[in-house]
């Protein structure tokens, strides 16, 4: 939980009392690889911080290669199916541990308490939330405008981590390429 409380302090000074009743709202939970933290059609009625462990965001698909891999999250990293979260509506898409993993969850119910009751937690959802906009944003522009060799080399430039934790085959769909293409990308960069 220390990870956690170092993550709100880097968006903004929380006071010890407010981190207190916040924290009093969150559940630990472990989960293994390979495992669904939430399918498609289920309501996502948790925000998680990952500690430990990765996760993958993909739209299933009756044949594993025809997945359709959007988005990862990695330790320090919030995850949740943040549209489903706030409409309270099912998800279109699924999240999978792509290793063990450990979350710190608060739902909705409880956030919306913490909103009501503390100084700070608006301001921190409003952070948080700009900078899922950001991540979701720039995603969109890159897919529009830029080559999937581009896509590869800022990839690797601004998540390193995905380019050395995540199988090539997601990195692949992520970018919107085949597993064949990523490999020429590869070959044509070193």
């Amino acid at each position: 939980m220390n990870n956690f409380r170092r993550y709100i302090d880097s968006i903004a000074i929380i006071s010890d009392s407010d981190w207190s009743f916040f924290s009093s709202k969150l559940v630990q939970s472990h989960f293994p690889k390979k495992a669904i933290l939430l399918a498609k059609g289920q309501l996502e009625n948790y925000v998680s911080f990952i500690e430990k462990g990765e996760v993958r965001f993909y739209i299933p698909a009756e044949e594993q290669k025809k997945e359709i891999t959007f988005g990862f999250s990695f330790p320090g990293e919030m995850v949740s199916a943040y549209d489903s979260f706030l409409r309270q509506a099912p998800s279109l898409y699924q999240i999978e541990t792509l290793s063990a993993t450990t979350l710190w969850s608060i739902s909705y119910a409880h956030l919306q308490e913490v909103y009501k009751q503390t100084k700070i937690g608006d301001t921190i959802g409003r952070i948080v939330t700009e900078k899922l906009y950001l991540i979701k944003s720039g995603r969109e522009h890159s897919l529009l405008t830029d080559s999937a060799e581009e896509r590869y080399l800022k990839l690797f430039k601004d998540r390193p981590n995905v380019i050395k934790q995540i199988p090539l085959k997601f990195i692949a769909s992520y970018l919107g390429v085949t597993p064949q293409a990523l490999s020429r990308i590869r070959k044509r960069i070193s």
